[in-house]
């Protein structure tokens, strides 16, 4: 049964513990430039990969998968719960912005306003297991404890 099985599915090395929690909580990330200003390329699009991990590592967000276009940057993430997906976001457009206009004070001079990103985001979760199997899991919960009970 499906159902049964629905632990195994979540392999260990899908998810992560730290004290008090065991979590499995995954982002895709999609943002684009200021008027998708295609300045994301060569050196500069380099740096944003490091970038990107750096922000990663500092905030102790794990950075599965990246890729760095002309327009717009896709981030696949997992987070602790404590982080909100907008915070995620703000954390990681923020801080690249900041840190690519260090390293490349030109940069901000072929942007309307000085503006790196878009204020707009996507955001999706990614799972390992389908939304019907734990819905269909979570509804057989009383069927489940009610014939333990019929055991004893």
């Amino acid at each position: 049964m499906q159902l049964f099985y629905i632990i195994i599915i979540m392999k260990q090395e899908h998810w992560q513990s730290t004290t008090g929690y065991v979590y499995n909580i995954n982002y895709h990330i999609v943002y684009s430039t200021k008027y998708r200003r295609e300045v994301l390329t060569g050196e500069i699009a380099e740096a944003m990969k490091e970038i990107n991990m750096k922000l990663a590592e500092d905030n102790v967000f794990i950075l599965r998968a990246q890729e760095i276009m002309p327009d717009h940057v896709h981030l696949f993430i997992t987070a602790h719960p404590k982080w909100s997906p907008s915070q995620v976001v703000k954390i990681m457009k923020g801080g690249s912005a900041r840190m690519l206009f260090l390293r490349y004070p030109g940069l901000r001079k072929g942007l309307w306003r000085g503006h790196l990103w878009n204020p707009s985001y996507y955001v999706g979760t990614v799972v390992d297991i389908k939304k019907e199997v734990v819905e269909e899991y979570i509804a057989m919960q009383k069927v489940k404890d009610y014939r333990n009970s019929e055991d004893d």
